[in-house]
């Protein structure tokens, strides 16, 4: 149990980095109450947006409120990218990103149903200069998948979608079909599907911490098929734990958003829980 002084300034963090967020003042602006360190210190991990978060909201809606909520990298949805787009056009939108001072570093979650799909998947993301594809390629389609990832030099982190996904419903799902192929081929943890399989998301990255290419945080209200999304922090996810993990483990990868509550009006709960996210890191 922590002490009720570490409580405090773990508190004390997070109403920082929430004031922070949700105001659109710089960190480093901010002065830190007495004893605590400055917020604007050296990031320990990536945070980027999963743009499903944002797809009731058209592109440049979502580039202004990725860049209100203080993250520099974002993943493309369909939504606001489209898979059938022409190479120009997604280049066109890659550019508009990089003016937006923020990093396209991937697209999904994009499922791939037959070859057609697996290579329409790849070729979008050369065009956009993406590093990684969050996907859920088919099982037999694996090897195309192997084949593609060293022609494109493109990674492929696999998204798990929790209880009642018959493809990968967890990590280990996927885990045990690429353990043997390609190191570009890993793992997109969706903590919330994770948790609400029964699993402790802390436990999963680390156990499959040499194929973690990505991470979808979030946090639900309970760990349990029927648990939903709430912010980050309010729910059962220990998120410090998880946190620390990712720190441990030197997880390089970007952590995403994926905020699916209030889909009409997101940006509340998804400054909350960047916040929430700040002070911990800050905490940690």
């Amino acid at each position: 149990m922590k002490s009720p002084r570490s409580r405090r300034r773990f508190l004390q963090m997070t109403t920082l980095g929430t004031a922070a967020v949700v105001s659109g003042i710089p960190g480093s602006v901010i002065r830190p109450v007495a004893g605590v360190e400055a917020i604007s210190k050296k990031p320990k991990l990536k945070l980027g947006l999963a743009s499903y978060t944002l797809r009731k909201f058209d592109l440049d809606q979502t580039l202004a409120m990725t860049q209100r909520v203080g993250l520099k990298y974002i993943a493309f949805k369909s939504f606001h990218l489209p898979l059938d787009s022409s190479p120009e056009h997604i280049r066109a939108v890659a550019r508009k990103v990089k003016d937006a001072g923020l990093e396209l570093y991937g697209g999904g979650v994009i499922y791939m149903d037959d070859e057609a799909q697996v290579r329409q998947a790849f070729e979008y993301a050369k065009a956009a200069g993406m590093e990684t594809i969050i996907g859920v390629p088919a099982h037999e389609l694996l090897p195309l998948v192997d084949r593609l990832v060293k022609q494109y030099d493109i990674k492929v982190a696999i998204h798990n979608h929790g209880p009642g996904d018959k493809v990968y419903p967890i990590p280990a799902s996927a885990y045990k079909l690429i353990k043997d192929l390609d190191q570009r081929i890993g793992l997109c943890n969706d903590i919330g599907h994770t948790c609400r399989s029964g699993i402790d998301p802390a436990v999963s990255a680390e156990k499959y911490a040499d194929r973690l290419h990505d991470v979808h945080i979030k946090d639900v209200s309970a760990a349990v098929r029927e648990g939903h999304t709430v912010e980050v922090g309010r729910g059962v996810i220990d998120i410090p734990k998880f946190l620390r993990t990712l720190i441990k483990i030197d997880y390089q990868g970007i952590v995403s958003f994926e905020y699916e509550k209030d889909e009409n009006d997101p940006l509340p709960g998804l400054a909350e829980s960047v916040g929430y996210v700040h002070g911990v890191l800050a905490a940690i």
